[in-house]
């Protein structure tokens, strides 16, 4: 039996920012969701310092594909290399690299590279895997320019944070209260409409109208990963203005005492629009004061509310 035939696409960018700040964007597969546009969620299997094991969700061609991806991390070389351990048909296998060079200008060169089979070497499926991985890598490149573009140091830009609230119910109500997001315009004070689909299992499309406590009204949309009274990630596809990504991780689990549930947030602002929203003379410290405020009290408010509801 003949060998299947590996398939090889390169796609570089040369940014004006430090090699090793760009190498950590990458390197924490945590940020990804609310840094590059095709990823909506990341959940690590295995992690040690110099390598790590996680399931991701992406968009691919306009569906939401899951794998699994060993990676090996060299932050002296600024070289992150990784391997599909399953891939998603017509893909067989993927694997590849992210290189990071610094260059005389002070410039860095990135460099995305993927090695990939498919399924009998199907044509037709080796063009549509390909045209895939030039947009998506494509929209990853893009957004590590446009991050490094605006003047600001990363760390203004990206921040995380997380709330944990005590709840007296148990881990599957708390988790049946957030899965049914349909029921929460009824159910909570900041959310005036909502339209939730679930186009496969696990896999949810979330919209959404919020006012918040100035009485702006923003309208975001959402694509969530759900793992049954477990977690649920999600990842804005249409953020307030304020925020060019952002996403988040909901966990429950039960106690002696009750439930804890927390609700994680990853952020990247949107440093031009800072002055617009918040006024003359805001600073990013003003914007993540703000965003930091604005959506701990919406996450801690619908924990809260887990009471109101029994599944």
């Amino acid at each position: 039996m003949a060998s299947a035939a590996v398939h090889r696409t390169e796609h570089t960018l040369t940014v004006d920012a430090p090699a090793g700040v760009l190498y950590g964007l990458v390197a924490d597969a945590t940020l990804w969701p609310a840094v590059f546009e095709p990823t909506v969620h990341v959940s690590h299997l295995e992690r040690s310092p110099g390598s790590e094991r996680f399931e991701i969700w992406a968009e691919v061609n306009g569906r939401v594909a899951h794998w699994s991806s060993r990676r090996v991390l060299d932050p002296v070389r600024r070289y992150v290399s990784f391997r599909q351990d399953h891939s998603t048909p017509p893909v067989t296998a993927m694997s590849g690299g992210w290189l990071f060079r610094e260059l005389p200008t002070g410039e860095t060169e990135i460099v995305l590279r993927h090695r990939f089979t498919v399924v009998d070497d199907d044509p037709d499926a080796v063009a549509a895997v390909s045209a895939a991985l030039d947009r998506n890598s494509a929209r990853e490149l893009g957004a590590l320019g446009r991050l490094a573009a605006g003047g600001h140091g990363v760390e203004e830009l990206v921040f995380s944070f997380t709330d944990t609230v005590e709840l007296a119910g148990t881990a599957a109500e708390a988790y049946s209260f957030v899965d049914r997001a349909d029921r929460w315009p009824e159910l909570l004070p900041h959310v005036a409409r909502v339209k939730l689909v679930e186009p496969e299992p696990g896999v949810q499309e979330l919209e959404m109208d919020t006012v918040t406590s100035d009485g702006a009204q923003h309208t975001t949309r959402s694509l969530r990963v759900c793992r049954p009274g477990r977690w649920i990630g999600y990842k804005q596809v249409a953020t307030p203005e304020l925020m060019t990504g952002h996403s988040g991780l909901w966990t429950f689990a039960d106690t002696p005492s009750g439930a804890v549930a927390t609700a994680t947030h990853v952020v990247v602002l949107a440093p031009d629009a800072v002055t617009k929203v918040l006024g003359g003379d805001a600073t990013l410290a003003d914007a993540r004061a703000y965003v930091r405020d604005a959506l701990g009290r919406n996450s801690r408010t619908t924990l809260e509310h887990v009471a109101a509801v029994r599944s």
